[in-house]
């Protein structure tokens, strides 16, 4: 199982029977296929569609019916396509319960940043629509890798990017920890399986305590 896969297998536990739920771009987008069966949710993506189920088969597949990321999905009965002014709407009015949303950074004060970073001394940008749901969602679960390629935190005392929304992450999830920020900050609650606390203190960055009911990810 590789990191992406832990960390949408674990976001699709997070997710509440009923509610409307935004992937985002990249590994959120994942989570469709790994809702358990015993959950039923309406999925949303920003480009313009409500109701959508896990990626089809390759024969199943059509181009114009896909997710933030561009893959193909499932339409499941009852599914709408709109434009994206529409669907835009209906993400800043509150409309949708939770988001699921990858980072590039995340901190200990819920803060996001997900839409800018530096390469070779210049910014790459790619806002899309993050901000406008990280003011309308009123849950937003950031969906990353606990650290980049060089090794580095990418959970943090305070981010060092250009912020996508401020004090709106209620969830962290990644491919080592989930976190719940909270008014006095970060609570760890699990671990993937064979990891200790020192093991997670060792790799983040941020200031954390542990939950009275830790444990390990069950995946």
């Amino acid at each position: 199982m590789n990191a992406r896969e832990i960390i949408a297998r674990r976001c699709a536990q997070e997710l509440r029977e009923g509610e409307v739920v935004n992937l985002g771009f990249g590994i959120p987008t994942l989570t469709a296929n790994y809702l358990p069966a015993s959950l039923s949710v309406i999925f949303h993506s920003e480009n313009g569609c409500f109701g959508f189920g896990p990626k089809p088969s390759t024969l199943e597949a059509d181009s114009d019916v896909t997710n933030a990321s561009c893959e193909p999905i499932t339409l499941l009965p009852g599914a709408v396509i709109m434009d994206l002014a529409t669907s835009l709407g209906a993400m800043r009015s509150g409309y949708v319960a939770t988001s699921v949303l990858g980072g590039l950074e995340v901190d200990q004060e819920g803060n996001l940043a997900n839409w800018a970073s530096q390469r070779d001394g210049r910014w790459w940008p790619g806002i899309g629509g993050a901000m406008d749901l990280c003011y309308g969602v009123p849950r937003i679960i950031a969906a990353l890798q606990h650290t980049d390629k060089a090794g580095n935190s990418k959970v943090r005392k305070r981010t060092t990017l250009p912020l996508t929304g401020r004090n709106c992450v209620k969830v962290i999830v990644t491919d080592k920890a989930v976190f719940d920020v909270t008014p006095s900050g970060l609570l760890l609650r699990e671990t993937f399986p064979g990891l200790t606390i020192d093991n997670i203190r060792a790799i983040t960055d941020a200031d954390f305590s542990v939950a009275s009911n830790f444990g390990p990810m069950q995946l």
